[in-house]
């Protein structure tokens, strides 16, 4: 396999974390954002949405986080990042998708591009925007762990998830923005547990080959 990514980008950064939690050997290819190689015309065409992370395997391209991670549980299933019971792989699915579908996508780089050069905000401006809606999503996410029966060193029982693995970057994306997350008790210590795994922590952005 050959993972196409950006060690700052916390989409790779979740594919890197299922990689590594499922054993799996791969070669990286660092596509830097900030760069545009993103924008190169070769790897527009294997991934013509122009983002990152990109999976290729056997010959196939995939894209998007979340349908890469979900490929990688069906290929190889141990150890799984789904719990068994339906009711509770629906439930880590829609914490994953706090974080996925709508915290990230309005916080990542091109949106702030788009902030700063477009509509004029500068450094403080943009991190209000970012603060602003980490906050909404993290807000849900504890109220939706801090209580439940479900909720144990990880987001569901005692090993990572797929809400595990979508959490740890948002909380390295929200630690950017000077966010404290005092105000998020449950997904603090949460995030410290995994952070305790090599899985988490050598996945790390400042770990990366890549990393400037």
């Amino acid at each position: 396999m050959k993972l196409y990514g950006y060690f700052r980008s916390s989409a790779s950064y979740r594919v890197r974390i299922a990689l590594s939690l499922k054993d799996i050997d791969y070669a990286l290819q660092p596509v830097h954002l900030r760069r545009n190689e993103q924008r190169a015309p070769l790897f527009l065409e294997s991934n013509p949405q122009g983002l990152v992370p990109a999976l290729e395997d056997g010959g196939a391209v995939l894209t998007q986080s979340l349908a890469i991670i979900e490929y990688l549980e069906e290929r190889i299933p141990e150890p799984p990042l789904l719990p068994p019971a339906p009711v509770d792989r629906a439930w880590v699915r829609a914490m994953a998708q706090i974080v996925a579908c709508d915290i990230h996508p309005i916080n990542n780089l091109r949106i702030l591009q788009y902030l700063e050069n477009d509509l004029g905000l500068d450094d403080d401006a943009r991190a209000t925007w970012a603060a602003r809606w980490i906050d909404e999503g993290f807000s849900a996410m504890e109220a939706m762990l801090k209580d439940d029966s479900r909720t144990g060193t990880h987001c569901c029982g005692n090993q990572p998830t797929l809400a595990d693995i979508c959490l740890v970057p948002q909380v390295f994306n929200s630690r950017r923005f000077g966010m404290d997350l005092a105000r998020y008790p449950t997904l603090a210590r949460i995030y410290e547990n995994c952070m305790r795994l090599p899985a988490f922590a050598d996945q790390a952005p400042e770990r990366q080959p890549d990393a400037e």
